[in-house]
C-alpha cells in the first residue's frame, strides 16, 4: 500500500537523481581530483585514510570554498544575472591549485554545458565551448532550469563529491565495496553539518587550502602510471 507521503512524492528529485548521477554523460569517474597521488604516495592507504582524506576535504574545502559559491551561482542564475554567474565562475577557476584541477572543473562544466544544451537549456549554449567553465556554475544552472530546490542542490552537490570521491577510493586502495559503504555511512552524519556550514559562510569567510591535496595534485601531473586524469 502507497502511503500519502509516498504518492506526493516531488518531482524535483528524479531531477536531482539525475544530475548527481555517476551515469551522467559528463565523465565525472574517469577524475580522482588529487586521491591518485595521494593513494600512490601512501598517504591513502586504508579505509580510515580514506575516510579521513575524504571527509576531511569536503568538511575544509568544499564546504568552505566550493559550496558556498555553488549557492551564489545559483543565486544568479534564479536572477540570470549573468554578471553574478561570471564573477562566481571565475572566483572558482581562480581557486584551483593545480593545471590538473582547473583542467578537470573546465572538462566537466563543458561537457555539462553540452549536455544541457541538449536539453534545450538555452543559457548554457555559450559555456560548451569555453576553458573556463567550472563544474559548479553549470550544476548550479541545470538545478536552476530542473526546478530543484536550493538546499537540496546543495545536498546533492556535496554528495556527488563523496561518491565520487569514494569510488575512486575503493577503485584505487582498493577497498571493498562494504568499507566504501561504511565511508559513505560516516559522509550521511557528516554532510548536514556540512551544508549547514557552507549556507551560513559569508562572502568574506569564503576560502580554502589544504596543502597536501594541491601538493598531490601537482605531483600527479607527472606521476608514472595512472588510471585517472587527475
Amino acid at each position: 500500500m502507497t502511503s500519502l507521503s509516498e504518492s506526493h512524492e516531488p518531482g524535483f528529485l528524479f531531477s536531482l537523481l539525475r544530475v548527481t548521477s555517476p551515469a551522467l554523460p559528463i565523465g565525472a569517474y574517469a577524475y580522482s581530483r588529487g586521491l591518485e597521488h595521494a593513494v600512490h604516495a601512501g598517504w591513502v592507504h586504508d579505509e580510515a585514510s580514506a575516510q579521513a582524506w575524504i571527509l576531511g576535504l569536503i568538511e575544509h574545502t568544499v564546504c568552505q570554498l566550493d559550496a558556498p559559491l555553488l549557492l551564489r551561482a545559483y543565486d544568479a542564475w534564479i536572477l540570470d544575472d549573468h554578471g553574478r554567474v561570471e564573477y562566481v565562475n571565475a572566483w572558482l577557476h581562480a581557486s584551483r591549485e593545480s593545471h590538473e584541477l582547473r583542467l578537470e572543473d573546465a572538462q566537466l562544466g563543458a561537457a555539462f554545458a553540452r549536455l544541457l544544451v541538449s536539453q534545450r537549456v538555452a543559457s548554457a549554449g555559450s559555456w560548451e565551448k569555453r576553458d573556463d567553465a567550472c563544474y559548479a556554475t553549470l550544476y548550479a544552472l541545470a538545478c536552476v532550469r530542473f526546478g530543484i530546490p536550493r538546499q537540496s542542490a546543495l545536498y546533492g552537490f556535496l554528495w556527488g563529491l563523496t561518491e565520487g570521491q569514494t569510488s575512486a577510493a575503493v577503485r584505487l586502495i582498493p577497498l571493498g565495496q562494504t568499507a566504501g559503504q561504511r565511508i559513505l555511512s560516516a559522509a550521511i552524519e557528516l554532510l548536514p553539518d556540512c551544508a549547514a556550514q557552507a549556507l551560513a559562510v559569508t562572502e568574506d569567510e569564503i576560502g580554502a587550502t589544504a596543502p597536501a591535496f594541491a601538493i598531490g595534485s601537482a605531483l600527479h601531473e607527472t606521476q608514472y602510471t595512472r588510471l585517472f586524469r587527475s
